[in-house]
């Protein structure tokens, strides 16, 4: 038993002692299945704080030769696996934090030295007999020891990207880094002693022109999560079930914290989660371990289209990303698209896997995405938030002429000609329009199932603003009567389905006529 070669169940039993603990081991049962196979070289890449870490260390405790893991694994769902006792404890396991090498102690000088000549040095002592002193990369130490013994290695690495992330620019580290990998993993040689390989961090393997620099790997992100979806980050039921628990509202739970949508799985951040339960606060824990620091250079990147998107998407909006040409690192960004990307990946935003569009997952990530722009102090935006906060304050006060020019105006600016030719574009400006009321209410909800079909927009206050500021139901149409559209809302009882949520509903009904240009609009005040 050493520090990372065969090492023992205690930082996962710290895990599973936490007051709040939700069960992941099933991804046991899918790498079970996958040891030994062309499919064992598995990359899961996710955002911080988002449960990688104790993955590394429960896989670490389940395989590891240094330890006895049944009775801790016993009654959690790994347990119910018929295999679950084939594979307990028997593989040698090599796991490390490449964080750990990074730290300023160690440096990042020669670390990938440091890294082979304290696990070799493992090694050495568990197989003294096998390793003679000619022996000293990592590799070649795996190697020897299954040539000899027959013997093969389940090898975990956290944080396996921190390298690529905090010396971006030093090129020379980073490809030693790189080499490194491929000699470990990539080739004839490392499927003979490697059972099973697992790569966690937030970013992806590193892209070598078009190529993933280890092919081999599987790869489950932020893009595409497959069968490691719900194993990462907790799921609706497993929220639910929290906040059953600890007597939270989960629909406000999910307001905040919910929008990660990774295969058919809504996924939520377990830091936040937890944070909230724990403390009943709802605020952005976001910040705690990600500071917007983070994404400030990004937005100096100043790509052209890179404002506009992330107007539209604080706004509500979804915007069309072409994540293709990201290189997985940050040396290498050229445009928008790959800023947007990044961005997927550190969960700043979140990704529609089935249109291809980013957008604001969630109040939390809002708040700490608005910070990062405020913090960049865009003209265009201290400009713009004025432009909508004028547009709100008209609204609330029923202002039909000051709404209606307000929207022709964000109409000119944020929509051409050639795009502004339908009620979905009709529904962006208006989303943009009323960026600011962000402040004051969740996230618009679209199409909300109400009465006898589907509101346009629902706009719900917070419940800190609720006393002062009204709910709002917005109708759309295009080439209609404006008296009609507001007919429809009234008719189709949509103000019936939210009030019982809020005090005060205004009806706005918009129409914008084709031919004329214009926009027409009626605020009413809903009785109840």
């Amino acid at each position: 038993m050493g520090r990372f070669v065969n090492p023992d169940n205690s930082a996962f039993y710290t895990a599973i002692r936490s007051e709040i603990y939700v069960d992941k081991t099933g991804v046991l049962d899918y790498t079970n299945k996958m040891l030994g196979t062309k499919q064992a070289f598995i990359c899961n890449s996710r955002p911080r704080r988002f449960g990688k870490s104790i993955t590394a260390d429960m896989l670490s405790a389940y395989y590891s030769k240094g330890c006895d893991s049944k009775e801790m694994f016993s009654g959690l769902e790994i347990s119910k696996s018929r295999e679950f006792e084939k594979y307990i404890n028997k593989y040698d396991v090599i796991h490390f934090d490449l964080q750990w090498f990074m730290e300023p102690e160690n440096g990042s000088g020669e670390f990938v030295k440091k890294i082979q000549k304290i696990i070799v040095e493992e090694l050495r002592e568990a197989y003294p007999q096998v390793l003679d002193s000619t022996v000293n990369g990592l590799p070649d130490a795996m190697s020897v020891i299954n040539e000899k013994t027959g013997n093969k290695f389940v090898v975990i690495i956290d944080e396996w990207d921190v390298l690529i992330r905090d010396e971006a620019q030093n090129q020379k580290i980073q490809e030693e880094y790189i080499n490194f990998l491929r000699r470990m993993f990539k080739g004839t040689e490392p499927t003979k002693y490697i059972a099973l390989a697992y790569l966690t961090g937030i970013l992806p393997i590193k892209k070598l022109k078009t190529q993933s620099a280890l092919n081999n790997f599987d790869e489950f992100t932020m893009l595409g999560a497959s069968n490691m979806a719900s194993y990462i980050g907790f799921t609706e039921n497993e929220v639910k079930a929290l906040a059953k628990r600890y007597h939270q509202n989960y629909e406000k739970v999910k307001k905040w914290y919910d929008g990660y949508l990774l295969n058919d799985y809504q996924i939520y951040n377990p830091r936040a989660v937890v944070g909230v339960m724990l403390k009943g606060e709802f605020k952005s824990y976001w910040s705690e371990t990600a500071s917007y620091e983070t994404i400030v250079p990004l937005i100096n990147m100043d790509f052209d289209g890179l404002k506009s998107a992330i107007i539209q998407m604080l706004s509500g909006n979804e915007v069309k990303v072409n994540t293709a040409t990201f290189k997985n690192d940050t040396v290498n960004i050229q445009n928008r698209d790959e800023v947007l990307t990044y961005m997927i990946h550190l969960g700043y935003l979140g990704y529609n896997q089935d249109r291809k569009t980013a957008f604001v997952p969630n109040e939390e990530i809002r708040q700490e995405l608005t910070n990062a722009v405020e913090s960049k102090k865009w003209s265009e935006m201290t400009a713009f938030l004025e432009e909508s906060d004028s547009l709100l304050e008209a609204t609330l006060d029923m202002d039909t002429e000051a709404v209606v020019a307000g929207i022709e105006k964000i109409h000119m600016q944020y929509a051409s000609a050639i795009q502004y030719n339908n009620e979905n574009s009709l529904s962006s400006v208006l989303t943009i329009g009323y960026l600011s009321s962000m402040q004051y209410y969740f996230k618009p909800v679209r199409e909300l199932p109400a009465g006898r079909g589907f509101a346009d927009f629902v706009y719900l206050p917070k419940p800190e603003y609720k006393a002062d500021y009204p709910a709002m139901v917005v109708e759309l149409k295009w080439n209609k009567n404006v008296r009609t559209v507001l007919s429809q809302i009234y008719e189709k009882e949509y103000p019936e389905s939210i009030a019982d949520y809020t005090g005060e509903i205004l009806l706005v009904a918009i129409n914008y006529d084709k031919k004329t240009k214009e926009h027409e609009c009626i605020i009413e005040s809903w009785e109840k």
